[in-house]
Formats: C-alpha cells, sequence, structure tokens
C-alpha cells in the first residue's frame, strides 16, 4: 500500500504529470548533448552532470531498498561526463529513466512493514541515513524536484546565451 504510493510518486517525479510542474522526462525533452553539457552558468553545475547525479542517487536508493548498506553511489556524489556526443547523452537519459523504473519497482516490492525502519545508525542528511525508508524515498523524489528546477533554469540561462552576442554580455 505505502510501497505502490511511494511508487506513484517516483514515476510522477520522472514521467509525470508531476504536481510541481514539468516532469523530469518532459523537462529534458529536446535538451540536446551540447546544450546538457554546456555550462551557461559559472560554478553551476550543467544539466548532464545533474542527470548523472539524480541516476546515481536513484540507483543507490534501490539500492538500500534491497538491502545494502548505506553509501554514496557507486558511481560517486557528481560522476564526471566523460564523452558529449549525442549517443552518450541518449545513454545518459536512459539511465536516468532505467533507474525510475527500477526505483519504482523496488518500492511495490519492498515489504510493508519496513517502511518504517530506519535507515543507517545514524543522521547524516547528504547521505540520507538516520530516517526511514519510507522517508528515504519521499526525500529521494524532494531531490528530484529540487534539481529538475535547476534544469530548468539551466535551459532558460542557455536560451538568454543563445539570444545575446559577446557585446551583450
Amino acid at each position: 500500500m505505502l510501497g505502490e504510493l511511494l511508487a506513484e510518486q517516483v514515476r510522477l517525479a520522472h514521467d509525470g504529470p508531476a504536481w510541481h510542474g514539468a516532469s523530469l522526462a518532459e523537462n529534458l525533452a529536446g535538451v540536446t548533448a551540447v546544450d546538457a553539457a554546456s555550462r551557461p552558468l559559472p560554478e553551476v553545475h550543467t544539466i548532464w552532470e545533474i542527470v548523472a547525479h539524480l541516476s546515481g542517487w536513484t540507483r543507490e536508493v534501490s539500492r538500500r531498498l534491497a538491502g545494502g548498506a548505506p553509501a554514496e553511489p557507486e558511481e560517486g556524489d557528481w560522476p564526471a561526463v566523460g564523452e558529449v556526443s549525442d549517443a552518450a547523452w541518449e545513454r545518459a537519459l536512459e539511465a536516468l529513466r532505467q533507474a525510475h523504473l527500477a526505483l519504482a519497482e523496488a518500492a511495490e516490492r519492498f515489504p510493508e512493514q519496513r517502511w518504517r525502519d530506519i535507515v543507517g545508525e545514524q543522521r547524516d542528511a547528504p547521505l540520507g541515513t538516520g530516517t526511514s525508508h519510507s522517508a528515504m524515498l519521499e526525500g529521494l523524489v524532494q531531490h528530484d524536484a529540487y534539481h529538475n528546477g535547476q534544469i530548468g533554469l539551466l535551459r532558460k540561462a542557455l536560451r538568454v546565451a543563445a539570444t545575446r552576442t559577446p557585446k551583450g554580455w
């Protein structure tokens, strides 16, 4: 019951329709590899870096639901992008989609009586421990919404940058 509700929140965050506006998939539609790798704002993560970050944390939460000990994502908190190509960008988007699909399925299978069990031994906000399994999954959906907002702002910054000449800055 709770697992089904949480799984639906994961699906809405990625596929929509999300209550807060565009879902991740909707916000990422039409973003090119070049745009995803561009840094329109100095010292701010790129869209591609955010997608890799979201994929890693989504897989990490799935791993925890399967009984894994809390840790940072296998590929790190903010994985390096690597090759910038249309094919690599499509793989990154597919990895994000698959991570959300797997997490929704894991939530549906998770034992109802374990949702209130605590993840980890002590509260560590950056690692997402010291909260219940349900709070961890709710937190991941909130994390998606937070970074989805950043993606929206980066898309706007890219549009503004495309309309300005060097003199216009």
